[in-house]
C-alpha cells in the first residue's frame, strides 16, 4: 500500500541540520515533512561538540533552555605534545556573547528540535522513513518533485516543491541526484570509544595529546564519561585488530596514562568501540531544479575542533529565510533554483575556510620524527604566547556569526559524578 503527503519542503534525514531547517521553515509557515530513517534519536558516537556559534545560535532560537541540564560547558582547551603544555586557551579570553562551546548528546538536542518542531500545524517528522528514490516531473532529467520513501508501514511518496538532502556524509540523496562531487580521503581514520571521567581532570577542558605520529582528541562527554578519538592510518583498523586489544590499549597508554586502567576495565572487545571514516567531500554544486544539499551531504568535514554540527545549524538558519523568500515569490522551480544558489554563495566561502583550517591541523598532527615534532611543538608555541595570534587562528574556527560583545552566556561549573 501507497501512502502520500504533500508540503512545501521535504527534508531528508532527521539529524540537526535537517530538524533545525525543519523548524525554521515551520516557524515562517512553510510546511514541511521530515523523513528520518532511524526509529529515534540515540546515536552514539555522533558528532556532540557544538561550537560557541551555534550555541549562541540555539539560544536565539529559544532552543537553550529546552537543553539546560543536558550539556556540558567547555571553558579550556589545552594541547600536549610529547608531555609539555604547547598550546593553553581559555574560552572566556574570546570578546563574544556565548564564548563557550559544549558538549550536547544528540538525542537531548534532536528531542528538542522535534518538540520544537510538533508546536507548529505544518510539521511532519516520520521516523523509520528511508528515501529510495527521487520523484521526478520529467523523467531523470526533469526538476526534483518529492522523495518516495520506505517504511514500516509501506511505500511512502511525499511531494514537495522543494526537496532538502540534510542525510550526512555518506547521503543517500546525493547519490540518486547525479550532482557530481570529490571524496577526499584524509591519511588517518580514527577509533572512538567512551570511557568514565576520570577524577584529575577537570570536566570543563578539551584535551588533545600528541606523542610522535600519534594523537588523541579527549572531550568531556555528558554527564560523567570521556569521548576518545585515537587515529590510526587510513584503511588500518584490520592491522590494529590483528594485533591485539592490548595494541589499542598500549597505544592509549602513550597519550593519556590517566586512562590506563579504565580503558582495560572498559573496553574488552572491538565492540567497545567505533571506527570513523575521515574524509572531506567538496560538492561543486549544491543544488538543482527542485532539490538542495545542506550539512555534511554538501560538504563533509574531518572531527577536528568540531565544525560538522555547527555547520549543519548555521546552513539551516541560512537556508529558511531563503526558502520562505522563494515561497512568498510562488513557490516555483525558478524562484526556489535561486534561492538554492543564494544559499551556496552564502555559505561556500566559510566552509572553505574551516576545511583549510582542518587540514592544517590533520597535517600538523601527523608531523612524526625529531625535526617534525620539533617544528609543531614551536608553532604551538608561538601561538600560544601570541594572544591576538591565538584569537585570530581559532576565531576562524568558533566565531564565524557572532559579532564581538559582552558575554551573556552563564559559566557552568559541574564536575562529573564520581565512579567510586
Amino acid at each position: 500500500m501507497t501512502a502520500e503527503l504533500t508540503a512545501q519542503v521535504c527534508v531528508v534525514g532527521g539529524g540537526p541540520a535537517g530538524l533545525t531547517l525543519a523548524v525554521e521553515l515551520a516557524k515562517r509557515s512553510v510546511s514541511v515533512v521530515v523523513l528520518e530513517q532511524s526509529g529515534h534519536f540515540n546515536r552514539s558516537f555522533r558528532g556532540e561538540s557544538v561550537s560557541p556559534d551555534s550555541v549562541w545560535l540555539l539560544d536565539r532560537l529559544g532552543l537553550l533552555g529546552r537543553l539546560d541540564g543536558t550539556y556540558a560547558q567547555m571553558h579550556r582547551m589545552e594541547i600536549l605534545d610529547s608531555g609539555s603544555a604547547v598550546l593553553s586557551v581559555d574560552f572566556s579570553d574570546f570578546p563574544y556573547p556565548h564564548p563557550y562551546p559544549v558538549e550536547l548528546p544528540q538525542p537531548a538536542l534532536l528531542s528538542a528540535l522535534a518538540d520544537a518542531g510538533r508546536e507548529h500545524p505544518g510539521f511532519t517528522l516520520r521516523q523509520g522513513a528511508t528515501a529510495i528514490d527521487l520523484l521526478r516531473e520529467q523523467g531523470e532529467s526533469g526538476p526534483v518533485t518529492g522523495v518516495r520513501a520506505r517504511t514500516p508501514d509501506g511505500e511512502l511518496l511525499v511531494r514537495a516543491d522543494l526537496t532538502v538532502a540534510a542525510d550526512g556524509r555518506f547521503s543517500k540523496v546525493r547519490e540518486m541526484s547525479g550532482l557530481a562531487y570529490d571524496k577526499q580521503p584524509l591519511d588517518r581514520d580514527v577509533i572512538w570509544l567512551r570511557l568514565p571521567f576520570p577524577e584529575e581532570w577537570d570536566s570543563h577542558t578539551y584535551r588533545i595529546r600528541i606523542r610522535g605520529g600519534e594523537h588523541g582528541l579527549f572531550i568531556p562527554t555528558h554527564p560523567d564519561s570521556v569521548r576518545v578519538g585515537l587515529n590510526i592510518a587510513k584503511g588500518g583498523l584490520r592491522d590494529l585488530r590483528a594485533q591485539g586489544l592490548s595494541a589499542l590499549h598500549e597505544k592509549l597508554d602513550r597519550l593519556a596514562p590517566e586512562l590506563s586502567a579504565s580503558v582495560r576495565k572498559e573496553v574488552r572487545g572491538w565492540s567497545d568501540t567505533s571506527m570513523l571514516d575521515i574524509f572531506t567531500t567538496v560538492v561543486p554544486r549544491w543544488s538543482m531544479p527542485g532539490l538542495v544539499l545542506m550539512g555534511d551531504a554538501a560538504h563533509t568535514l574531518t572531527p577536528i575542533l568540531g565544525q560538522g554540527v555547527n555547520h549543519a545549524i548555521i546552513d539551516a538558519v541560512t537556508l529558511a529565510p531563503l526558502v520562505e523568500e522563494a515561497m512568498a515569490d510562488g513557490g516555483g522551480t525558478a524562484a526556489l533554483a535561486r534561492a538554492g544558489e543564494k544559499f551556496q554563495q552564502s555559505r561556500e566561502e566559510a566552509v572553505r575556510l574551516s576545511r583549510a583550517l582542518q587540514l592544517r591541523q590533520e597535517r600538523l598532527f601527523a608531523l612524526d620524527g625529531r625535526l617534525g615534532g620539533l617544528g609543531r611543538r614551536s608553532l604551538y608555541r608561538i601561538v600560544n604566547h601570541n594572544r591576538a595570534l591565538q584569537q585570530r587562528v581559532l576565531a576562524r574556527a568558533y566565531f564565524q556569526v557572532q559579532e564581538p560583545g559582552p558575554t551573556v552566556a552563564r559559566r557552568v561549573v559541574q564536575q562529573p559524578a564520581s565512579h567510586n
